[in-house]
């Protein structure tokens, strides 16, 4: 009787709610899980950040739904056959290439500002300076100079001819009119603590995308307003408030009543309550539950001496079903991941190594990593070392901790000890992966775009320490000379088969070392009130807020 009444109630909430979210004239709620640690575009990799400066911003480029390189910011995508990208020759010797973007004509900041070479020339200063501690420093170092021909154009000279020569997606410009005053290249490291985007979020002049932030509040909600400034076509709405609720149980029930109108696809309701949702609310919303490139797995600190023998990481992942995983909490709508490479991308090896769980084939290698003597149902080594791990994630989100005791009682199963400890997102992504202080596992996902080249994730030389004010995102701190030359090599391969080559013998190496434990590909669930338009999922890491100015109301 008692989940009888909830059902019950539930139907009318959803029936009120849908009304009432058709009375809000101009206004649109939106739900998220994650509140972003820092506005500025180039502090911190979240996606919670990201989702909101679509909403407020530009990149040069992107990739559209059709996973297909597009200009949004400059007027024409440079190739080499339009003559706008041309190899040149460096004084080192090595092929680089010189790329001639030109900025629209009308783009101008939120306080009129126009949006000019400035402003990319001091954010390729910002960004190239080792001790600001951006999170994609591999994008600044990459450029040898930009030259500006005037105020809309300018050519960048970059280091390599790589096959993504022209692309510039997450070059994300810095208002210099602005900025130039928190930024003191003598004292870089003080930048994240003085940056106008987390201390005078309001101002209009950090944006010129079809919307600005009218108002925010740490962990609650970011408010957004059109920006008169936008040179594109006019948003739908005249209000739309991102709402934090970092509880996934807590989202349907605030959907239900009306409290919110949607809930972010890439960053909101979990795909088993997703799917439930649509079983009980199947004629009332739009479904689509949309694949793509967001990667869950499992970091591990090689630091960790238990995590340093590659038998035992290949032990952990033979002992997990991951295959009952994804049929029993997702209906099989999440492909299992073999390495970080999707089998939608074109890229796939389809004989990649695999891990299917054989729970004596992981006992067997973890006797040969030494860990042989079974005490109170936990393996232990000769030292007396127990296999026993922490295995972090964000708090309060039901389907990571759902995994999260599956993974648990799998690993348990064959004598490994895995303690749970989760936190705020924030906190989380902010401070404990960031700086590398979890000490076992950390259970997250990378979302990237096609193609990506994972160096800022897999280089050694991309691994933050404090000396580099811990930029870089080589979280696990993996080191391997061989994958760091072959991330060099694919990068400067323009020949389409020839790369393809290389990605194979990239994916090899990676279901060999296992520095991280694939676990599944996410799909996004996008549960869309069928009074709103205009939301088109993507699959990759350039979401749906991108194109926020096509949202409306029927």
């Amino acid at each position: 009787m008692r989940y009888l009444a909830t059902g019950v109630l539930a139907a009318s909430l959803a029936l009120s709610g849908a009304a009432l979210a058709q009375q809000k004239a101009g206004e649109l709620t939106v739900a998220m899980t994650q509140f972003p640690s820092t506005l500025n575009p180039h502090i911190d990799s979240m996606l919670a950040k990201t989702i909101v400066l679509h909403m407020t911003q530009r990149p040069l480029t992107t990739f559209n739904e059709k996973w297909q390189a597009i200009c949004l910011l400059c007027t024409e995508l440079p190739t080499i056959e339009n003559g706008k990208a041309k190899p040149v020759d460096l004084p080192d010797g090595k092929k680089g290439v010189s790329v001639t973007y030109t900025i629209h004509p009308n783009a101008k900041w939120g306080d009129g500002t126009p949006v000019t070479t400035k402003d990319v020339l001091f954010t390729y200063e910002v960004g190239k300076n080792p001790d600001t501690g951006v999170a994609n420093m591999e994008q600044f170092r990459e450029i040898v100079s930009i030259v500006a021909h005037d105020d809309k154009s300018f050519t960048v000279t970059k280091d390599k001819l790589k096959f993504s020569y022209n692309l510039m997606n997450d070059f994300r410009l810095i208002p210099e009119h602005i900025e130039k005053a928190n930024f003191d290249p003598k004292s870089a490291a003080d930048y994240k603590k003085k940056t106008a985007f987390d201390t005078n979020t309001t101002n209009p002049g950090l944006f010129f995308g079809p919307y600005k932030i009218a108002e925010i509040v740490t962990s609650s909600h970011v408010s957004f307003v059109p920006n008169p400034t936008w040179f594109g076509d006019k948003p739908k709405f005249n209000r739309v408030t991102f709402k934090v609720i970092e509880n996934t149980a807590a989202m349907e029930a605030n959907l239900l009543s009306g409290s919110v109108d949607y809930i972010m696809g890439e960053l909101g309701i979990t795909i088993d309550q997703a799917l439930a949702f649509q079983k009980r609310q199947a004629d009332k919303y739009n479904y689509d539950f949309k694949p793509g490139l967001v990667y869950e797995h499992i970091d591990l600190n090689l630091d960790n001496p238990l995590l340093k023998d590659k038998r035992v990481r290949q032990g952990l992942l033979l002992a997990i079903n991951r295959d009952q995983i994804v049929q029993q909490l997702f209906e099989g709508k999440q492909p299992v991941a073999h390495t970080n490479v999707n089998p939608l991308d074109w890229i796939y090896d389809k004989d990649v190594k695999t891990y299917r769980h054989d729970a004596k084939k992981a006992a067997e290698l973890f006797d040969a990593a030494g860990f042989n003597v079974m005490k109170e149902g936990y393996r232990h080594n000769a030292a007396g070392d127990r296999l026993r791990f922490e295995l972090m994630t964000t708090a309060g989100n039901r389907s990571r901790e759902l995994v999260q005791q599956v993974l648990q009682s799998q690993w348990k199963a064959v004598g490994v000890e895995i303690v749970i400890k989760n936190e705020p997102a924030r906190v989380f992504f902010g401070e404990t992966t960031k700086e590398r202080k979890y000490t076992g596992m950390a259970l997250f996902a990378w979302i990237s775009s096609p193609e990506n080249v994972p160096l800022t994730i897999l280089s050694s030389k991309h691994i933050p320490t404090k000396e580099n004010n811990w930029a870089g995102q080589n979280y696990t701190g993996y080191k391997n000379p061989e994958m760091d030359k072959l991330l060099e090599d694919i990068e400067v391969e323009l020949d389409r088969e020839k790369r393809r080559t290389l990605w194979t013998k990239f994916q090899a190496i990676y279901s060999e070392d296992l520095p991280v434990l694939p676990l599944f590909f996410r799909a996004e669930p996008f549960i869309v009130p069928k009074w709103l338009k205009g939301i088109v999922p993507t699959g990759h890491q350039y979401g749906t807020t991108m194109w926020s100015q096509n949202w409306a109301a029927n």
